[in-house]
C-alpha cells in the first residue's frame, strides 16, 4: 500500500484506504474516492496530482493524495 501521490502516471490503481479526519475522508468520497474505487494519475504539476475518478477528471493537493492508498 502507498499513497496516490506517489503512483505511477497513467496506471490504473484501486484505492484501498482514505486517511484523514471526517471532514476530509468526506470531502474525497463526495468527489468520488471511495474504497474499492478505480483511480488513475493523469499528471503531477507541483506536487498537486490530477486524476480520473469514475469518469471525470479531479485535481487534487499533494496533501490530499497522501491521504488516499492505493
Amino acid at each position: 500500500m502507498m499513497p496516490l501521490a506517489l503512483a505511477n502516471i497513467g496506471e490504473e490503481n484501486t484505492i484501498k484506504k482514505i486517511g484523514g479526519s471526517p471532514e476530509v475522508k468526506k470531502h474525497l468520497e463526495n468527489l468520488g474516492f471511495v474504497v474499492g474505487g478505480s483511480v488513475t494519475v493523469i499528471t503531477a504539476l507541483g506536487g498537486n496530482v490530477i486524476v480520473n475518478v469514475k469518469d471525470a477528471r479531479v485535481a487534487i493537493s499533494e496533501e490530499m493524495a497522501r491521504k488516499i492508498m492505493i
